[in-house]
């Protein structure tokens, strides 16, 4: 298992490092905050290879962080040159006797520990081409990775082969669909992995006795039987057709999976995503130690994405996930301890949650807590016409909706509340929470919400008037009976009536408000609420 990532000039990430649970990983986080990156360097840590290939075949100066890049590339022009930079991805990996032989003190930090290593470094084979290229007045745009090599090694300095590694993983990019040959390279690898010698022996005679009866069938006989007939108009030898037997062309790159006799490929693309998600779990612990997965839930209706992730959680347990989704069910599912939120430099984990929220939000895994997780700010109101008037409020007070602003309005129902603020709590969120005081201020905002008073980012917004004890009698109060009638389109005798229409068609009268092209006078508690 692995303990720990540490990344070095790769892609996004300048300096990363990353602690890993045993069993669960979660990696959930913005656009471009590089999910995909760590399951690509883990995987290219533990194959040495990038898309597929071996990483000497894939390497780009494009692989390299940007910023460092940046700062090579102007040292080369104002004629100050700074040492070539390298990219260095190292697995912290779990002591036992079968990595023994990987344990070492060649890593970053010169720790006597387990693990293996990956650089892409400049070659010194090249320091003449290379020094001639710095300094022959060469446009130098791009890192020349023409001079740069791939070490492999574990942490005991010993070169490592993809056979001497003893450590299974497989990767599964659900976003996508690769196929080669009908099939793709990697449920190729699961099917030939699940057979031993002699069936794929078995197996090519077979395939092998198949083209060779190719050739017999009558029809084929007929073909060649007319080419060998223009003997001379094309060739001196008989030309014929008949299927390549060589060893070359086998069984692996021609045979298909078929589902109820339907080719994989023709199958929808949930269906492939979750077949392939399940055959490299399905293999045993001994074989595959670690499974990377991209978006699990890519391509899925709720109930297969359900079914899938119920199948995830029985077979995981002794391998460790790793995976990257965009989905709340899965992540509540999956468990929010195992939550692991990606920013643009560091990694915040949700471990001290207490255990009844974990319970709490696998049992209800409907609920957006990724919205929370994901939000610069949320915004947490009781129901949908609280929605309506603070997202109206937030306009009014800044010319844009808040999601505008990533300030997301969440519909958080009642006993929720306290739920969502563990989370907010755990990870220093940014929350405000909009509540009504439901007649008693100091029971039902004060006490209720005393574990979060020491939080610096968490707010409570309410009103300390409890003849107003919700939203609807906040309304009426702020902006008053006359403009009500007009923005709701009806006449009212007195407030009682306005109060009743409005408690009794909730969600309409907030629509009308919120389209209201004129300023509504909006509650003190929820102006606080949108200020910034």
């Amino acid at each position: 298992m692995i303990k720990k990532i540490y990344i070095q000039n790769y892609k996004i990430f300048k300096k990363f490092e990353l602690e890993l649970n045993t069993g669960f990983n979660i990696l959930v986080g913005d656009n471009e905050v590089g999910k995909s990156t760590i399951l690509e360097a883990i995987n290219l840590a533990l194959t040495k290879r990038l898309n597929g290939r071996l990483i000497e075949y894939e390497l780009t100066p494009y692989l390299f962080n940007a910023c460092v890049a940046s700062e090579y590339i102007d040292s080369i022009v104002a004629r100050k040159p700074i040492a070539p930079p390298e990219i260095i991805i190292e697995l912290y990996l779990e002591n036992n006797d079968d990595l023994a032989s990987l344990r070492g003190t060649n890593n970053s930090k010169k720790e006597d520990c387990v693990g293996v290593k990956l650089e892409i470094v400049f070659d010194e084979d090249y320091k003449e081409e290379y020094e001639s290229l710095i300094h022959d007045n060469v446009k130098v745009e791009l890192i020349p990775t023409e001079y740069y090599k791939c070490q492999w090694y574990s942490f005991d300095h010993n070169a490592l082969t993809a056979r001497g590694l003893n450590i299974r993983s497989s990767y599964i990019d659900a976003t996508t669909i690769r196929l080669q040959s009908g099939t793709d390279y990697y449920l190729q690898d699961i099917i030939r992995s699940s057979l031993d010698a002699k069936e794929r022996a078995e197996l090519n005679i077979a395939y092998r006795g198949l083209k060779e009866a190719f050739a017999e069938t009558q029809s084929i006989r007929n073909i060649n039987d007319r080419l060998i007939g223009k003997k001379g108009a094309i060739t001196e030898k008989d030309l014929s057709i008949s299927m390549d037997i060589s060893q070359k062309s086998n069984w692996e790159t021609n045979l298909v999976p078929h589902l109820d006799k339907l080719p994989f490929q023709l199958i929808g693309k949930g269906e492939q995503s979750a077949l392939k998600i399940l055959l490299a779990l399905d293999r045993k612990a001994t074989e595959t130690d670690i499974v990377l997965i991209e978006e699990p839930e890519n391509h899925l209706s709720f109930s297969s994405m359900n079914s899938l992730i119920s199948k995830v959680k029985d077979r995981c347990l002794e391998k460790q996930i790793i995976l990257t989704t965009h989905s709340a069910y899965v992540l509540n599912k999956l468990g929010l301890e195992n939550l692991i939120l990606l920013g643009s430099s560091a990694a915040t984990t949700l471990r001290q949650l207490p255990g009844d929220t974990l319970k709490y939000f696998r049992k209800l895994s409907g609920y957006d807590t990724l919205r929370l997780v994901l939000a610069r700010i949320a915004i947490l109101v009781e129901g949908p016409s609280d929605e309506l008037i603070v997202q109206k409020a937030y306009l009014q007070e800044h010319g844009k909706l808040p999601i505008e602003e990533r300030v997301d309005v969440i519909n958080v129902r009642g006993l929720s509340f306290r739920r969502f603020l563990d989370i907010a709590k755990e990870l220093n969120k940014e929350v405000v929470v909009v509540t009504d005081n439901d007649a008693d201020y100091e029971k039902n905002v004060q006490e209720k919400y005393k574990p979060y008073s020491g939080a610096p980012t968490i707010r409570i917004c309410a009103s300390t008037d409890e003849l107003a004890p919700s939203l609807e009698p906040q309304l009426l109060k702020s902006i008053g009976l006359t403009n009500l009638s007009r923005m709701l389109d009806r006449e009212f005798s007195d407030d009682q009536e306005a109060l009743d229409y409005m408690c009794n068609n909730k969600t309409e009268c907030a629509l009308r408000i919120f389209d209201e092209k004129t300023e509504v006078a909006m509650p003190e508690y929820i102006r606080d609420a949108v200020k910034s």
